[in-house]
Protein backbone atom coordinates (compact mmCIF):
# COMPACT_ATOMS: atom_id res chain seq x y z
CA UNK A 1 0.00 0.00 0.00
CA UNK A 2 1.04 3.49 -0.68
CA UNK A 3 1.20 4.43 3.21
CA UNK A 4 3.88 1.36 3.87
CA UNK A 5 5.91 2.78 1.48
CA UNK A 6 8.76 4.88 2.60
CA UNK A 7 8.61 8.67 1.88
CA UNK A 8 11.58 10.41 -0.39
CA UNK A 9 11.44 14.27 -1.27
CA UNK A 10 12.77 14.88 -4.82
CA UNK A 11 13.83 18.32 -5.21
CA UNK A 12 14.24 19.90 -8.43
CA UNK A 13 13.58 23.15 -10.13
CA UNK A 14 13.23 21.41 -13.56
CA UNK A 15 9.93 19.87 -13.97
CA UNK A 16 11.61 17.59 -16.45
CA UNK A 17 13.78 15.46 -13.90
CA UNK A 18 10.85 15.70 -11.11
CA UNK A 19 8.49 13.53 -13.39
CA UNK A 20 11.81 11.57 -14.47
CA UNK A 21 12.65 11.07 -10.96
CA UNK A 22 9.03 10.19 -9.77
CA UNK A 23 8.54 7.65 -12.49
CA UNK A 24 11.55 5.23 -11.54
CA UNK A 25 11.07 6.00 -7.60
CA UNK A 26 7.24 5.60 -7.49
CA UNK A 27 7.03 1.94 -8.13
CA UNK A 28 9.15 1.59 -4.54
CA UNK A 29 8.50 4.70 -2.89
CA UNK A 30 6.07 7.29 -1.78
CA UNK A 31 7.75 10.45 -3.53
CA UNK A 32 6.86 14.14 -3.23
CA UNK A 33 8.09 16.51 -4.90
CA UNK A 34 9.02 19.59 -4.76
CA UNK A 35 10.61 22.71 -7.48
CA UNK A 36 12.27 24.61 -5.10
CA UNK A 37 14.28 24.30 -1.87
CA UNK A 38 11.17 26.89 -0.40
CA UNK A 39 8.94 24.02 -0.85
CA UNK A 40 11.15 21.51 0.57
CA UNK A 41 10.71 23.22 3.90
CA UNK A 42 7.07 23.30 3.65
CA UNK A 43 6.65 19.79 3.39
CA UNK A 44 9.21 18.94 5.88
CA UNK A 45 6.51 20.91 8.32
CA UNK A 46 4.57 17.67 8.37
CA UNK A 47 6.62 14.82 6.77
CA UNK A 48 8.84 12.91 7.76
CA UNK A 49 10.83 11.55 4.78
CA UNK A 50 13.66 8.62 4.94
CA UNK A 51 15.85 10.46 2.21
CA UNK A 52 15.99 13.96 0.62
CA UNK A 53 17.18 13.58 -3.36
CA UNK A 54 18.37 17.82 -3.33
CA UNK A 55 19.36 19.31 -6.56
CA UNK A 56 22.44 21.71 -6.33
CA UNK A 57 21.69 24.50 -8.69
CA UNK A 58 18.79 25.79 -8.38
CA UNK A 59 18.10 29.82 -8.43
CA UNK A 60 17.51 31.93 -4.98
CA UNK A 61 18.71 28.62 -2.55
CA UNK A 62 20.76 26.39 -4.15
CA UNK A 63 21.50 22.82 -2.65
CA UNK A 64 24.10 23.69 -0.79
CA UNK A 65 22.51 26.86 1.22
CA UNK A 66 19.60 24.36 1.77
CA UNK A 67 21.20 21.42 3.38
CA UNK A 68 23.13 24.14 5.74
CA UNK A 69 19.23 24.84 6.99
CA UNK A 70 18.60 21.00 6.97
CA UNK A 71 21.50 20.60 9.34
CA UNK A 72 20.88 23.39 11.42
CA UNK A 73 17.29 22.44 12.81
CA UNK A 74 17.31 19.15 15.29
CA UNK A 75 14.02 17.91 13.74
CA UNK A 76 15.51 17.69 9.95
CA UNK A 77 19.54 17.12 10.27
CA UNK A 78 19.26 13.32 10.87
CA UNK A 79 17.41 12.73 7.32
CA UNK A 80 20.27 11.64 4.49
CA UNK A 81 20.58 14.27 2.12
CA UNK A 82 21.50 12.59 -1.78
CA UNK A 83 23.02 15.88 -3.90
CA UNK A 84 21.75 15.52 -7.39
CA UNK A 85 23.81 17.69 -9.95
CA UNK A 86 25.30 17.67 -13.64
CA UNK A 87 28.13 18.57 -12.32
CA UNK A 88 31.19 16.40 -12.52
CA UNK A 89 33.90 18.65 -10.42
CA UNK A 90 35.63 16.49 -7.38
CA UNK A 91 35.61 19.69 -5.59
CA UNK A 92 32.08 20.49 -5.75
CA UNK A 93 31.46 16.89 -4.95
CA UNK A 94 33.39 17.45 -1.63
CA UNK A 95 31.99 20.62 -0.51
CA UNK A 96 28.67 18.92 -0.79
CA UNK A 97 30.17 15.69 1.31
CA UNK A 98 31.69 18.18 4.11
CA UNK A 99 28.36 20.01 4.17
CA UNK A 100 26.54 16.99 5.10
CA UNK A 101 25.56 14.84 1.99
CA UNK A 102 25.98 11.34 1.99
CA UNK A 103 26.13 11.20 -2.22
CA UNK A 104 26.13 12.73 -4.98
CA UNK A 105 23.97 11.11 -8.19
CA UNK A 106 24.35 12.68 -11.54
CA UNK A 107 21.83 13.26 -14.19
CA UNK A 108 20.58 12.86 -16.20
CA UNK A 109 19.58 9.88 -13.84
CA UNK A 110 20.23 6.36 -14.55
CA UNK A 111 17.03 4.20 -12.96
CA UNK A 112 18.97 1.08 -11.76
CA UNK A 113 21.79 2.94 -10.42
CA UNK A 114 19.37 5.70 -8.60
CA UNK A 115 17.55 2.96 -7.39
CA UNK A 116 20.40 1.09 -6.14
CA UNK A 117 22.37 3.43 -4.45
CA UNK A 118 19.39 4.83 -2.87
CA UNK A 119 18.61 1.23 -1.47
CA UNK A 120 21.92 1.35 -0.28
CA UNK A 121 22.03 4.00 1.67
CA UNK A 122 18.19 3.29 3.05
CA UNK A 123 19.61 -0.10 4.17
CA UNK A 124 22.91 1.66 5.90
CA UNK A 125 20.53 4.05 7.40
CA UNK A 126 18.33 1.81 9.01
CA UNK A 127 21.19 -0.25 10.42
CA UNK A 128 22.95 3.00 11.87
CA UNK A 129 19.04 3.47 13.16
CA UNK A 130 19.24 -0.08 14.50
CA UNK A 131 22.82 0.23 16.01
CA UNK A 132 22.06 3.47 17.57
CA UNK A 133 18.47 1.70 19.47
CA UNK A 134 20.80 -1.05 20.41
CA UNK A 135 23.37 1.01 22.15
CA UNK A 136 20.76 3.11 24.13
CA UNK A 137 19.28 0.29 25.20
CA UNK A 138 22.18 -1.61 25.72
CA UNK A 139 23.26 1.58 28.56
CA UNK A 140 19.87 1.75 29.50
CA UNK A 141 20.31 -2.33 30.30
CA UNK A 142 23.99 -1.84 31.84
CA UNK A 143 22.27 0.80 33.90
CA UNK A 144 19.37 -1.20 35.12
CA UNK A 145 22.12 -3.91 35.91
CA UNK A 146 24.40 -2.10 37.69
CA UNK A 147 21.13 -0.93 39.99
CA UNK A 148 20.42 -4.46 40.68
CA UNK A 149 23.56 -5.17 41.79
CA UNK A 150 23.96 -2.35 44.16
CA UNK A 151 20.46 -2.90 45.39
CA UNK A 152 21.26 -6.76 46.10
CA UNK A 153 24.86 -6.04 47.29
CA UNK A 154 22.93 -3.32 50.00
CA UNK A 155 20.27 -5.99 50.83
CA UNK A 156 23.19 -8.63 51.76
CA UNK A 157 24.78 -6.23 53.99
CA UNK A 158 22.25 -4.68 55.17
CA UNK A 159 21.39 -8.86 56.23
CA UNK A 160 24.69 -9.55 57.48
CA UNK A 161 25.08 -6.13 59.90
CA UNK A 162 21.72 -7.49 60.95
CA UNK A 163 23.01 -11.25 61.42
CA UNK A 164 26.08 -9.02 64.03
CA UNK A 165 23.18 -7.17 65.82
CA UNK A 166 20.94 -10.15 66.54
CA UNK A 167 23.91 -11.55 68.19
CA UNK A 168 24.50 -8.22 70.18
CA UNK A 169 20.92 -7.94 70.86
CA UNK A 170 21.30 -4.81 73.50
CA UNK A 171 22.11 -2.45 70.80
CA UNK A 172 19.35 -3.39 68.00
CA UNK A 173 18.88 -0.51 65.47
CA UNK A 174 22.35 0.68 65.94
CA UNK A 175 24.19 0.06 62.60
CA UNK A 176 21.48 2.09 60.51
CA UNK A 177 21.29 5.01 62.96
CA UNK A 178 25.15 5.28 62.63
CA UNK A 179 24.92 4.64 59.04
CA UNK A 180 22.55 8.13 59.24
CA UNK A 181 25.11 9.69 61.34
CA UNK A 182 28.15 9.19 58.61
CA UNK A 183 25.57 10.52 55.92
CA UNK A 184 24.54 13.25 58.11
CA UNK A 185 28.72 14.20 58.71
CA UNK A 186 29.61 13.33 54.73
CA UNK A 187 27.18 15.63 53.50
CA UNK A 188 28.05 18.47 55.83
CA UNK A 189 31.61 17.95 54.91
CA UNK A 190 31.45 18.01 51.36
CA UNK A 191 29.09 21.00 51.60
CA UNK A 192 31.68 22.90 53.89
CA UNK A 193 34.63 21.48 52.52
CA UNK A 194 36.26 20.16 55.12
CA UNK A 195 38.97 17.93 54.46
CA UNK A 196 38.12 18.86 50.45
CA UNK A 197 41.77 17.32 49.42
CA UNK A 198 41.05 13.73 51.53
CA UNK A 199 37.73 13.58 50.32
CA UNK A 200 38.40 13.59 46.85
CA UNK A 201 36.62 11.13 44.93
CA UNK A 202 35.28 9.56 47.41
CA UNK A 203 32.01 7.77 46.56
CA UNK A 204 29.44 8.31 48.91
CA UNK A 205 26.90 5.77 48.54
CA UNK A 206 29.75 2.72 48.80
CA UNK A 207 30.83 4.65 51.67
CA UNK A 208 27.27 4.31 53.33
CA UNK A 209 26.87 0.67 51.98
CA UNK A 210 30.62 -0.04 53.44
CA UNK A 211 29.88 1.30 56.89
CA UNK A 212 27.34 -1.00 57.43
CA UNK A 213 30.03 -3.62 58.48
CA UNK A 214 32.45 -1.35 60.99
CA UNK A 215 30.69 -3.75 63.95
CA UNK A 216 31.61 -7.04 61.94
CA UNK A 217 33.90 -8.23 63.98
CA UNK A 218 31.33 -8.66 66.57
CA UNK A 219 30.75 -12.06 65.35
CA UNK A 220 33.69 -13.51 66.46
CA UNK A 221 33.19 -12.32 69.81
CA UNK A 222 32.26 -14.95 72.33
CA UNK A 223 28.33 -14.51 73.37
CA UNK A 224 28.90 -14.33 77.16
CA UNK A 225 31.11 -11.28 76.70
CA UNK A 226 28.52 -9.75 73.67
CA UNK A 227 25.76 -10.46 75.62
CA UNK A 228 26.60 -9.88 79.08
CA UNK A 229 24.12 -7.95 80.82
CA UNK A 230 26.15 -5.73 82.98
CA UNK A 231 29.55 -3.68 82.99
CA UNK A 232 32.54 -5.37 81.21
CA UNK A 233 35.37 -6.49 83.16
CA UNK A 234 38.82 -5.01 82.31
CA UNK A 235 39.44 -9.05 80.96
CA UNK A 236 36.56 -9.15 79.01
CA UNK A 237 36.47 -5.21 77.55
CA UNK A 238 40.19 -6.22 76.49
CA UNK A 239 39.02 -9.43 74.65
CA UNK A 240 35.56 -7.17 73.38
CA UNK A 241 37.84 -4.57 71.89
CA UNK A 242 39.69 -7.26 69.35
CA UNK A 243 36.08 -7.30 67.36
CA UNK A 244 38.10 -4.12 65.15
CA UNK A 245 40.86 -6.39 64.71
CA UNK A 246 38.50 -9.32 63.77
CA UNK A 247 36.20 -7.60 61.49
CA UNK A 248 39.42 -6.27 59.23
CA UNK A 249 40.35 -9.52 59.17
CA UNK A 250 37.29 -10.78 57.92
CA UNK A 251 36.96 -8.26 55.36
CA UNK A 252 40.48 -9.23 54.02
CA UNK A 253 39.38 -12.65 53.52
CA UNK A 254 36.23 -11.18 51.74
CA UNK A 255 38.62 -9.27 49.41
CA UNK A 256 40.71 -12.50 48.70
CA UNK A 257 37.58 -13.82 46.81
CA UNK A 258 36.61 -10.66 44.87
CA UNK A 259 38.02 -7.67 42.43
CA UNK A 260 35.99 -5.88 44.18
CA UNK A 261 38.07 -2.90 46.10
CA UNK A 262 37.13 0.25 46.46
CA UNK A 263 34.02 -0.99 48.95
CA UNK A 264 35.65 -3.41 50.63
CA UNK A 265 38.54 -0.92 51.70
CA UNK A 266 36.14 1.15 52.77
CA UNK A 267 34.67 -1.42 55.06
CA UNK A 268 37.79 -2.30 55.83
CA UNK A 269 38.85 1.31 56.95
CA UNK A 270 35.78 1.59 59.48
CA UNK A 271 36.07 -1.54 60.92
CA UNK A 272 39.84 -1.23 61.88
CA UNK A 273 40.07 2.58 63.03
CA UNK A 274 36.14 3.37 64.20
CA UNK A 275 38.18 2.86 67.91
CA UNK A 276 40.83 5.11 67.39
CA UNK A 277 41.01 8.33 69.35
CA UNK A 278 42.67 11.48 68.25
CA UNK A 279 45.28 11.25 71.25
CA UNK A 280 46.12 7.97 71.01
CA UNK A 281 44.67 6.29 73.52
CA UNK A 282 42.25 4.38 71.30
CA UNK A 283 42.36 0.69 69.86
CA UNK A 284 43.65 -1.17 67.96
CA UNK A 285 46.32 0.40 66.96
CA UNK A 286 46.86 3.28 69.02
CA UNK A 287 46.66 5.75 66.27
CA UNK A 288 47.07 9.32 66.73
CA UNK A 289 45.44 12.38 65.05
CA UNK A 290 45.64 12.23 61.37
CA UNK A 291 47.33 9.02 61.45
CA UNK A 292 43.90 7.93 61.96
CA UNK A 293 42.02 7.39 58.73
CA UNK A 294 39.21 10.15 58.67
CA UNK A 295 36.25 7.28 58.19
CA UNK A 296 37.10 6.15 61.33
CA UNK A 297 37.31 9.95 62.74
CA UNK A 298 33.82 10.47 60.82
CA UNK A 299 32.54 6.44 62.60
CA UNK A 300 34.05 7.43 65.68
CA UNK A 301 31.67 10.83 66.02
CA UNK A 302 28.27 8.88 64.89
CA UNK A 303 29.31 5.57 66.96
CA UNK A 304 29.63 7.33 70.05
CA UNK A 305 26.86 9.63 69.62
CA UNK A 306 24.22 6.46 69.45
CA UNK A 307 26.12 4.85 71.93
CA UNK A 308 25.49 7.71 74.29
CA UNK A 309 21.52 8.23 73.57
CA UNK A 310 20.97 4.62 73.49
CA UNK A 311 20.05 2.61 76.77
CA UNK A 312 22.70 -0.33 77.69
CA UNK A 313 22.17 -2.62 80.82
CA UNK A 314 24.94 -0.37 82.64
CA UNK A 315 23.53 2.61 81.89
CA UNK A 316 20.77 4.96 81.36
CA UNK A 317 20.32 7.23 78.08
CA UNK A 318 21.76 10.37 77.74
CA UNK A 319 19.54 13.32 76.40
CA UNK A 320 20.74 14.75 72.94
CA UNK A 321 21.96 17.86 74.85
CA UNK A 322 24.20 15.50 77.00
CA UNK A 323 25.90 13.89 74.19
CA UNK A 324 26.58 16.89 72.55
CA UNK A 325 28.00 18.23 75.49
CA UNK A 326 30.04 14.96 75.44
CA UNK A 327 31.06 14.72 71.78
CA UNK A 328 32.32 18.58 72.50
CA UNK A 329 34.00 18.13 75.54
CA UNK A 330 35.97 15.06 74.03
CA UNK A 331 37.10 17.40 70.85
CA UNK A 332 41.28 17.61 70.44
CA UNK A 333 41.37 14.20 72.89
CA UNK A 334 39.05 11.48 72.02
CA UNK A 335 37.88 13.35 68.54
CA UNK A 336 39.25 15.28 65.64
CA UNK A 337 38.65 18.98 66.60
CA UNK A 338 37.67 19.78 62.91
CA UNK A 339 34.93 17.16 62.57
CA UNK A 340 33.24 18.06 65.77
CA UNK A 341 32.80 21.58 64.32
CA UNK A 342 31.06 19.21 62.13
CA UNK A 343 28.93 17.36 64.42
CA UNK A 344 28.04 20.60 66.19
CA UNK A 345 26.72 22.28 62.99
CA UNK A 346 24.71 19.49 62.04
CA UNK A 347 23.57 18.20 65.91
CA UNK A 348 19.90 18.81 65.09
CA UNK A 349 19.70 16.20 62.58
CA UNK A 350 21.23 13.15 64.64
CA UNK A 351 17.73 14.02 66.98
CA UNK A 352 15.48 11.20 67.10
Amino acid sequence: MESEKKLIILVDDNPANLRIGKNVLAERYAVATAPSAEKMFSLLENNSPVMILLDVDMPEMNGYEAIKILKSKPQTKDIPVVFLTARTESGDELEGLSLGAIDYITKPFQPPLLLKRIEVHLLVEDQRKELQYFNENLQKMVEEKTQNILELQDALLKTMAELVECRDDITGGHIERTRRGVKILLEEIEKNGTYREETKGWNVNLLLQSCQLHDVGKISIDDSILKKPGKLSDEEFAEMKKHTSFGERIIEKVETLTKESDFLNYAKIFAASHHEKWDGSGYPRGLKENKIPLLGRIMAIADVYDALTSVRPYKKAFTHEEAIRIITEGSGTQFDPALVEVFIRTAEQFRG
